[in-house]
């Protein structure tokens, strides 16, 4: 199989330890954002490790897998292509597309007949099928669109201002390295990518009645990224607008978006105790240039939003837990936890005056501990300065630097 790819070696880093390991990895991800293509990458680090062993490769969204649609055929396919005498390895390629392959994947393992990779669209895959039938007999590697590093890499870009504009403008979407970086090309496709997602992987499989609601929601979450919402103030905006939803069926829809990793639902914490408020979260978009896609772009008055959302991706690919800190009445942008460790977060466009610094320092300084806290923003004079313990960084700095 000789395809063309730019690596991604942070993913291929991560999953590169548990080949050959008697454990399923799962990697999940939204539509399109290059999950196959590190399945590519994968047989040929596989290649390297092992040059004779057998590999059955099954992408099944091309036509010549059409018949495997059951875990019966799943199995039968597999059983027929393996090599008693090789190592034999697995990957498919979408397998949520097969009805309870779950059952077929845990055949296999129980039968060491094989080392297996593959990969979802759908979250509900994790929470229901395999959940139930293989727990604790997979591991999972969440994939993102592009972080900003990599939209350099792939575009041959250099790591200037215009470039995190371009980003915070285009998204991280692979396949932008084929159709080039023109706004109106880009939009094009990301609009046809929006209408593959939300048709095919949230209202197919997800049963949605109304997708013009659907449509209209997912327009605003783009106008409200980064604000606290609740299904009741949802249902409440659009009974306004002459739209009347149940706050279920709200819910229902949001649950839906986030179950195909197209938005990322971020709930608030106390800062102290870390108690979970189940009431008011923020929606973060897994790629900008969808939401773009979604509302045009104005600099203006979208900046801070994507800001905000591209802080969040940052964090979530480095493998941090994320909140909506609150302490008192204060609230803070991001609170992070990974391995015992936490960092706080604030996001302003620019520092302009001693209000905005008040606000966002004063609201970090309130907590009392010492973990790293950071102010991000987009001022160029006062990146890397800190203030009684806290840090400005700028965005591009944070995006490139920081959590390494």
């Amino acid at each position: 199989m000789s395809i063309e790819y730019i690596k991604r070696p942070v993913y291929i880093d991560r999953i590169k330890p548990f080949i050959g390991k008697q454990i399923i990895k799962v990697l999940t991800g939204q539509r399109r954002v290059g999950k196959s293509y590190i399945l590519l990458q994968l047989i040929d680090e596989i290649k390297l490790l092992h040059p004779d062993a057998n590999i059955v490769y099954i992408n099944l969204e091309l036509h010549e897998f059409d018949s495997i649609r059951t875990h019966t055929a799943l199995y039968e396919y597999v059983d027929a292509k393996l090599v008693s005498v090789k190592q034999n390895f697995l990957l498919i390629d979408e397998v949520q597309e097969v009805k309870s392959f779950e059952l077929c994947l845990r055949g296999l393992l129980a039968e060491t007949k094989c080392d297996i990779i593959c990969t979802g669209s759908n979250a509900q895959m994790l929470s229901g099928e395999l959940a139930t039938t293989l727990s604790g007999r997979y591991i999972q590697f969440p994939v993102y669109s592009l972080s900003f590093t990599e939209f350099l890499e792939f575009h041959k870009l250099a790591n200037s201002n215009e470039s995190l504009i371009q980003y915070l403008k285009l998204g991280g979407m692979p396949y932008l390295v084929h159709t080039g970086l023109e706004p109106d090309v880009v939009f094009e496709y990301l609009k046809n990518v929006n209408s593959t997602i939300l048709l095919k992987d949230v209202v197919a499989r997800e049963n949605i009645r109304n997708v013009s609601f659907l449509e209209n929601l997912t327009a605003f979450l783009a106008d409200n990224t980064g604000s606290l919402l609740s299904a009741f103030n949802i249902s409440k905006y659009f009974k306004s607008q002459q739209q009347n939803m149940p706050t279920q069926t709200v819910l229902n829809y949001l649950h839906a978006l986030t179950n195909a990793f197209y938005v990322h639902k971020v709930q608030r914490a106390n800062v102290n105790g870390l108690k979970i408020f189940e009431v008011g979260e923020k929606y973060y978009f897994e790629d900008l240039g969808l939401r773009n896609a979604i509302r045009s772009f104005d600099y203006r008055n979208d900046v801070s939003k994507l800001m905000e959302n591209a802080v969040y991706l940052q964090l979530k690919r480095n493998n941090f837990n994320v909140f909506v800190g609150k302490i008192g009445d204060k609230e803070i942008d991001f609170m992070a936890e990974r391995n015992g460790e936490r960092i706080y977060l604030q996001v302003s466009y620019m520092l302009f005056d001693q209000k905005t610094i008040d606000q966002e320092f004063g609201n970090l300084m309130s907590i009392d501990d010492n973990y790293p806290k950071f102010v991000v923003t987009m001022d160029e004079i006062s990146t890397g300065s800190d203030f009684k313990g806290i840090r400005q960084i700028h965005l591009r700095e944070f995006l490139t630097n920081t959590l390494n």
